[in-house]
């Protein structure tokens, strides 16, 4: 009978990879402030949450319906100087940032039962849309 064939070890595994953090030079190692202390850069576009009491708004002084554009047109008269710089920028599908974080405002709007898409193009309020309480458009900051 023929001796067994000797078995080959795996070769052992690398250990992962570990970068070591260098102290800040703003707070000394080892302190509260270099541990806790995070900075947030300062927002250069309008929260898609921010377009969402103004579509309902918008919609609700239509009348409960209206062509997309039309209300696109109508967000971008009335937001005017509190849009961006960053909203202003083209995104990669060639539309306005803002246009584009409406639209997905929209999304989470039908998403809450608040709207609907009846027909392409155009959005409207479902009843509970419609009973939302209006804001002041004016008020909004």
């Amino acid at each position: 009978m023929p001796a067994p064939a000797p078995v080959e070890k795996a070769p052992p595994k690398a250990s992962p990879v570990t970068r070591r953090r260098k102290p800040s030079a703003a707070a000394p190692s080892g302190s509260i402030a270099a541990s806790t202390t995070t900075r947030k850069a300062p927002r250069r576009r309008t929260s898609q949450a921010d377009f969402k009491p103004w579509i309902v708004s918008l919609l609700q002084e239509a009348g409960g319906e209206q062509e997309a554009d039309t209300l696109l047109g109508d967000l971008e008269t009335r937001l005017g100087d509190r849009l961006m710089a960053g909203d202003h920028e083209t995104g990669p599908t060639g539309e306005k940032r803002w246009r584009t974080a409406a639209r997905w405002a929209r999304k989470s709007l039908a998403d809450d039962g608040l709207l609907v898409a009846p027909q392409p193009g155009t959005w409207a309020l479902t009843p509970r849309g419609l009973a939302e309480p209006s804001i002041p458009l004016g008020s909004i900051d």
